[in-house]
Parts: structure tokens; C-alpha cells; sequence
């Protein structure tokens, strides 16, 4: 073995365990979320508080990310395919700890509301995160085989989140106005609601990292988006930037 095929070898190594740190991000995101939701539905406290502490670990292994790949682009000066595939991790890694907070946050109301009588929106929810979750998912074994059409399959997905949230906006607010004592429990939900809404949005930024890693160019088209809620009018709640907020 030359030096060269050391130096070759051991920067594929390099690029393999950013990859393989990455893949185990994505796993535990999804986790947290399906364990925030589980809360939600159970009505479960101690759960939701647990999914809260387990956030630290996707912070940690983001940190480790991004020195990783500070450590590549310093000593190895990556180009082209090489040069993107550490952008893309750092973007990817940006994006599924955004993913964690969110469903922190979610797991934070799920514990307020286990303490409010049950609203049968919840039911909404779950069906909203279920797409939140293939959304995140799909876009995971996109980033895994370097899969640029199932990433962007994946991408014009996120309409169908949008289009539920806006129907569960709706509807909760209708809650709101027909009985005062719903106002509580229902802006939980929204926010709730909001925040899968935000996973939707990370889960698309990383289908759009995929297609610029394997294709070199960004998607050449409008996001599409089914979110049709006046916000402004309605003075519906935003997401919360993060678990600690």
C-alpha cells in the first residue's frame, strides 16, 4: 500500500464515520418524536419527561458532527463530490437537531396536557405525525443510498403535512370559540400541531441537501406548500425555536 492509498483509505474512513453519525441522528430524532407523540396519546408524564432529557443526546453527537467535519475540511481540503458530502453533513445534522427540539418540545406540552381533560383532536395529531415520521424516514434511506428521486419524492411530501395542520388549526380554534375552558388545552395543540409542522419543513431542508449532494445543483422548483392559515388574522401560536424554550 502507498502512502497515497493510506491517505485515500483513511479519508473514506473519515466521510464514513460522519456518515454513520448522521444515520444515527436521524434514527434517534425519529424515536423522540414517536416517544413525544406516545406521551401525547397515553397521556403520559413521566414518558414525556423522558423524551426531554434525551435530547442532549442528538446536541451531542451535532457538537461531534461538526468538529468531525471542521477536522476534514481543515487537513484534507475536500473538492467537489468529497466537498459536498461534508456540507451536506453539517447542513444534515443542523437540520435533524432542529428535528429533536421540536419534538422536545412537543413531549414538553404532552406533559401539560396529561394534566387537562382529553381532546379528541388528538387523534389529528397522530395521523399528522405519521407523516412527519415516513417524511423523516424516507428522506433518512435517501441520505443512506445516495438516492436523489426517492429525496425528492420525499420533498413534495411535505404539502400533506401543511394541508393537515391547516385543517387542525381550524378546528381547534372552533374548539376555542365554542367553549372557553377548550382555549388551554387547544393552544397546547397548536403548538403541538405547529411543531410537527416545523419537523415537516427540517425533513424537506434535508431532501433538499440529498439532491444537492448527488446532483451538485439545488432543486429547481418552489417548495411546494399546503399551509393556507392566516396567521396574521387567526394570531395563531409560532413554534418554539427550541426544548428549552
Amino acid at each position: 500500500m502507498t502512502i497515497a492509498d493510506h491517505i485515500v483509505k483513511s479519508f473514506d474512513e473519515e466521510l464514513n464515520r460522519l456518515h454513520q453519525t448522521i444515520v444515527q441522528m436521524g434514527g434517534l430524532a425519529e424515536a423522540q418524536l414517536q416517544g413525544a407523540i406516545d406521551a401525547l396519546v397515553r397521556r403520559d408524564a413521566g414518558l414525556a419527561a423522558e423524551i426531554v432529557r434525551a435530547d442532549h443526546r442528538i446536541d451531542e453527537l451535532e457538537l461531534e458532527v461538526s468538529q468531525r467535519a471542521i477536522r476534514v475540511l481543515a487537513l484534507r481540503q475536500p473538492m467537489a463530490l468529497d466537498l459536498r458530502s461534508v456540507v451536506a453533513a453539517l447542513k444534515i445534522s443542523s437540520d435533524i437537531e432542529r428535528i429533536g427540539d421540536y419534538a422536545a418540545n412537543v413531549a414538553k406540552r404532552a406533559a401539560v396536557l396529561a394534566q387537562s381533560p382529553p381532546i379528541k383532536t388528538v387523534g389529528g395529531i397522530q395521523r399528522m405525525s405519521r407523516l412527519a415520521q415516513q417524511l423523516i424516514k424516507d428522506v433518512l434511506d435517501a441520505y443512506v443510498a445516495a438516492d436523489a428521486q426517492k429525496a425528492d419524492a420525499a420533498w413534495r411530501r411535505d404539502e400533506e403535512i401543511d394541508e393537515m395542520y391547516g385543517s387542525l388549526f381550524r378546528e381547534l380554534l372552533t374548539y376555542m370559540m365554542e367553549d372557553p375552558r377548550n382555549i388551554g388545552p387547544s393552544t397546547h395543540l397548536l403548538f403541538v400541531a405547529k411543531n410537527i409542522e416545523r419537523i415537516g419543513d427540517h425533513a424537506t431542508n434535508i431532501a433538499e441537501t440529498i439532491h444537492f449532494l448527488v446532483h451538485g445543483r439545488p432543486i429547481d422548483a418552489a417548495r411546494p406548500k399546503g399551509d393556507t392559515t392566516n396567521l396574521a388574522v387567526a394570531a395563531a401560536p409560532s413554534a418554539e425555536p427550541g426544548a428549552g424554550a
